[in-house]
């Protein structure tokens, strides 16, 4: 005789689902055993990675926002205002005004291969201002003196250090890298000090710093280069945090009494200037700590992002500003609630060329 499988059981393994919303994604991926998939292109690579779920499904969003930070166009934050001052909407379909893009990566990202990447969106303007760490500048500059080599996570610290090379992950710099930095750099702040001394007007601040070096160091493989050819400007509040911090210690005693005077409150009213007048504001955020945070909070002065994504390997269980989500920079402001807005966790060598790949450097 036939036994009816129990009531309990069947309401807890066969319990009946709700209808799928119109309209939801199927899992999909890309099957290379299709002819039009042999030697696929990137940009149709990461389109496929769109429906695959996790992170891949994260790369693909990311890449949907950021062509959406390329293709904005609309009226100025002034019209804007005075439309939403009328009750009307901000937007009206009309104006040619452009997203202006925040960028933001740390040191270890130009001292990697990344740093090609990073050039090719600032030689072609398609960002609007970069924030990075002392060593996101400094390693730019030493890379036209002298080049990095890959390495191995496993050396061993106390071997390296009596040879002279210092690793960053599995890359190894050798210490006269940095002494050349330092037969460069001196003499340019002695000229800066000079100019400062016989110029009651001048008044350098991070970012002009930076563009001054990226204007001596007149090499077109430097991100810093094409920031000043450009006129794109470079902030690092924290300047001093690395070699270049090293070498305005050192100027002190060459120059002494004398001294560079950097002032950072300049630069904090630029950018923050600069997100206020932003008609839309995006942000690009490859890593995190400072760069993110510097970013997120000028956001804050225009009651939020319009567009962000994150690309880090944060975790957010320990409150770090690394680890945290878009939605926590939501609630402090720093990104507007109806923004698009992901975070992709990864390592931002392997995928942000994918992205650049599919946004920036695509042909459409």
């Amino acid at each position: 005789m036939t036994e009816k499988i129990p009531a309990l059981v069947s309401e807890a393994v066969l319990k009946a689902s709700n209808p799928v919303p119109e309209g939801a994604l199927e899992v999909d991926g890309i099957d290379f055993s299709r002819p039009e998939n042999q030697d696929v292109t990137v940009s149709k690579l990461v389109k496929s990675m769109r429906k695959m779920g996790y992170q891949a499904t994260s790369v693909g969003i990311a890449c949907e926002i950021i062509n959406d930070m390329r293709n904005w166009r609309g009226p100025t934050k002034a019209v804007q205002m005075e439309r939403e001052e009328m009750g009307l909407p901000a937007e009206d379909g009309t104006g040619d005004e452009k997203c202006t893009i925040f960028l933001g990566y740390t040191s270890n990202l130009i001292s990697s291969g990344l740093r090609s990447t990073l050039r090719y969106l600032v030689q072609n303007k398609h960002v609007s201002a970069i924030v990075t760490t002392a060593g996101g500048v400094e390693e730019d500059l030493i890379k036209c003196l002298a080049p990095t080599y890959l390495g191995d996570f496993t050396l061993p610290g106390a071997q390296l250090r009596e040879q002279g090379m210092n690793r960053i992950g599995n890359l190894l710099v050798p210490n006269d890298n940095y002494c050349k930095f330092e037969e460069w750099v001196i003499p340019i702040f002695d000229k800066m000090l000079e100019e400062q001394d016989n110029d009651p007007d001048i008044l350098w601040s991070p970012s002009k710093v930076i563009s001054r070096l990226g204007k001596e160091i007149n090499d077109e493989q430097s991100v810093l280069f094409w920031a000043y050819k450009n006129n794109i400007p470079v902030f690092c509040p924290a300047l001093t945090d690395g070699s270049i911090g090293d070498m305005l210690f050192f100027h002190t005693f060459r120059a002494s009494p004398k001294q560079l005077k950097i002032d950072i409150v300049s630069d904090i009213r630029r950018i923050n200037s600069l997100s206020m007048a932003a008609a839309k504001a995006g942000m690009i955020i490859l890593g995190g700590g400072l760069v993110k945070h510097h970013i997120a909070n000028a956001c804050l002065m225009r009651n939020g992002a319009d567009f962000a994504v994150y690309v880090n390997t944060g975790q957010e269980f320990d409150g770090s500003d690394a680890g945290a989500r878009p939605d926590e920079a939501v609630s402090w402001g720093k990104i507007r609630s109806d923004a698009k807005s992901v975070k992709v966790y990864a390592d931002a060598t392997i995928v942000f060329p994918m992205i650049v790949a599919s946004t920036f450097a695509s042909e459409k």
